[in-house]
This record gives structure tokens, C-alpha cells and sequence, in this order.
């Protein structure tokens, strides 16, 4: 994997929020298009040797992406993403859950909000996504989950994926 520029996170306790930014040497329509096509994600959503697979897509507002996270092993975690607000190719909002295989809310953890910003940068575009939480457990529970390092090894693959 060839990745010049790490993810960074700053965390929020008082506001609730993680702020992930990440530079990638890829013009702006190159990173939109990976953000926002089922193809594009399963190639990089998610940390190896776990997969992205979609199972519905609709990036539109008021639309949804739903996908599964498949393990090695088979195990399987399903997720929502309802998307709120889209601004091509400047960036999109959208809330995610954990769902069963029908989009059905799993109650036992929280929603994300996620505020995702693309902006052309000297190299070719800077990713910030800020995500928001109804609670500071809220959030510490999708940290214990290990999404910070599932996300930066994400951010890695989308990386290697546009250099490619």
C-alpha cells in the first residue's frame, strides 16, 4: 500500500464529535465518485481483510446505501446510511446505523452523522469528515468498535485504489 498522507482524528468529548481529515493525491471528481458509487466503495470501505458489499444503493437525498462489513470467517455486520444533504462534488451529509439485512435499526448501537467535506488541496483533494453523536458513550462505544483504525485503513485503500 502506497499512502503518503496518514489519517488524523480529533476527538471531541465535550462537542461529541471526531474529526477525521486526510489528504488524497486525487482530484476532487476522482474522490467524490469513490464516495458516493456502490462499486467504488466496496473496493475500499472498510479494513482488509474485511469487505464492503452492497446491497442497495441510492446516493440521492432521501436515499440509502445499504450495506453488509463481511468478515474472513463469514461474519457479517449490516449497515444504513440515509443520506441527508448532497452538494457534488463539494461534499454530503448522511446519518449511518447498524441494521439487520432489511435496513432494520440494531437498537443496541448508536447512529452516526456524519458532515463529509472534499475541498481541492496542493496535492489534489483534502477529505474532512466530521462525525456527530448524541452522547459522549455514544461515541466511545463506535471508538471501542475499533473505527479508528478501521476507518484509517479504509482511508489507505481509497488512497492505493486512485493512485492505481
Amino acid at each position: 500500500m502506497v499512502t503518503k498522507h496518514k489519517a488524523s482524528f480529533a476527538k471531541n468529548a465535550g462537542a461529541k464529535t471526531i474529526t477525521v481529515t486526510k489528504e488524497i493525491d486525487a482530484p476532487i471528481d476522482q474522490v467524490w465518485s469513490a464516495w458516493t458509487t456502490a462499486e467504488q466503495l466496496d473496493k475500499w470501505w472498510g479494513p482488509q481483510p474485511w469487505k464492503a458489499v452492497t446491497k442497495k444503493m441510492e446516493f440521492k437525498e432521501g436515499g440509502s446505501w445499504i450495506y453488509k462489513m463481511q468478515g474472513p470467517n463469514g461474519e457479517e455486520q449490516w449497515v444504513k446510511v440515509n443520506f441527508t444533504n448532497i452538494n457534488a462534488p463539494n461534499g454530503f451529509s448522511a446519518t449511518d446505523l447498524f441494521t439487520d439485512e432489511k435496513g432494520n435499526r440494531n437498537s443496541d448501537m448508536p447512529s452516526t452523522r456524519w458532515k463529509n467535506s472534499f475541498t481541492k488541496s496542493a496535492d489534489g483533494t483534502k477529505i474532512e469528515s466530521v462525525l456527530s453523536f448524541d452522547s459522549k458513550e455514544d461515541m466511545d462505544k463506535i471508538l471501542k468498535t475499533g473505527f479508528e483504525e478501521g476507518f484509517s485503513t479504509g482511508l489507505d485503500q481509497l488512497d492505493d485504489l486512485l493512485i492505481h
